[in-house]
């Protein structure tokens, strides 16, 4: 037999090397040469076995003191008596990190949350703005009421898994890893039902639909989503169900526009009101008059603003603005005498330079 190599050359490190640099060390060496990235390579195998004997005394304050004493022979009793899993559980934190599953020991059994479910939800600017409760439908499953939920016929039960013999976990050996999984057949339950429901099938559940009511916060804007806890599909077992997501789309409106916090509309106004300046009564959204002060000598396609007019915050923080765009407007037919005074005006506000213009 091959006289073993010394734990620290093993490792690549000198003696006193800090626990962190041991713990780096090592996990280089065990990426390198883990069985499962060298299949059928006995060598690398060997590499690992040797490196994992290393880190196991030399992580250890206990057995280190009596290596870096007595050697070999200080520590060669502790390890003769130990099997690949129980030196691997013992490092069960490590081998989680590095290849994403557990060496040894047991997995993790705990409830399973239920998936999300997602439905889109169109509202109306007017809704958007004020906020709004509506009734959302969702289909999703629920328990069975044939077998409340069991899987099992009436009258029968379940059975202890055979695969699993009720431990729900099956594990396998690759190299000189053990892996530890949720059993196939029984998916971690630990028992299978004896006689399916002729309903569900054995599911336990079946596809219903469901009402929910979900409330719009005032000032939610298309494009957001909305998060509904313990509204999605429910979790295996009894296990808390997912959540349910609404997306928010806007309906066109014909007298507003949104962009983002501010709203904008149109007004329309004669050319003797913008000439003069006149008040426009104004209906907001959310159903309260706002009178808009249009300034003499407003030119057409004029922009109002006001603050604290505009849509508001999801958070309530604050609103955005309100932007009014004055559209005047010019008749179409006059009448004799609207075209005579229109060419007095016209002439009244002439320039001195400009020429007179003919009577129609």
């Amino acid at each position: 037999m091959a006289e073993k190599r010394d734990y620290y050359e093993v490792l690549g490190l000198a003696e006193g090397a800090a626990s962190d640099d041991i713990r780096k060390a090592y996990k280089q060496l065990a990426l390198k040469y883990h069985p499962d990235r060298n299949p059928g390579d006995a060598a690398a195998e060997a590499r690992f076995k040797e490196a994992t004997e290393a880190y196991q005394v030399l992580s250890d304050d206990e057995k280190r003191a009596r290596y870096d004493q007595f050697g070999h022979d200080g520590v060669d009793g502790a390890l003769g008596g130990n099997s690949a899993a129980d030196i691997f559980s013992h490092f069960q934190d490590l081998f989680g990190e590095l290849f994403g599953g557990f060496a040894g020991g047991r997995a993790p059994r705990g409830p399973r949350r239920g998936a999300d479910v997602r439905v889109q939800e169109h509202l109306t600017l007017k809704e958007a703005v004020n906020g709004t409760k509506r009734e959302v439908s969702v289909r999703a499953p629920a328990p069975c009421d044939a077998c409340a939920g069991s899987g099992a016929e009436k009258g029968t039960g379940r059975k202890q898994c055979g695969t699993c013999n009720g431990a729900g976990q099956v594990s396998t050996s690759r190299g000189f890893v053990m892996f530890t999984q949720p059993c196939p057949r029984c998916r971690g339950a630990g028992t299978v039902v004896e006689t399916p429901c002729s309903t569900c099938r054995g599911a336990g559940e079946v596809d219903k639909s469901k009402r929910v009511i979900v409330t719009f916060p005032a000032g939610i804007d298309g494009n957001q989503r909305l998060r509904v806890p313990g509204q999605g599909m429910p979790g295996p077992g009894g296990a808390p169900p997912g959540d349910l997501y609404v997306d928010v789309e806007l309906e066109p409106d014909p007298r507003w526009e949104r962009d983002q916090l501010d709203l904008v509309t149109r007004v329309g106004v004669s050319y003797a009101d913008a000439a003069l300046g006149t008040t426009v009564a104004l209906e907001l959204l959310d159903d309260s008059s706002f009178d808009v002060e249009v300034p003499a000598g407003t030119q057409p396609g004029a922009v109002l603003s006001f603050k604290g007019k505009g849509a508001p915050r999801v958070d309530g923080r604050g609103r955005g603005q309100l932007h009014v765009v004055v559209e005047v407007k010019v008749p179409k037919k006059l009448s004799a005498r609207a075209k005579q005074l229109l060419k007095e005006l016209d002439d009244e506000l002439a320039e001195p330079s400009v020429g007179k213009r003919a009577a129609p």
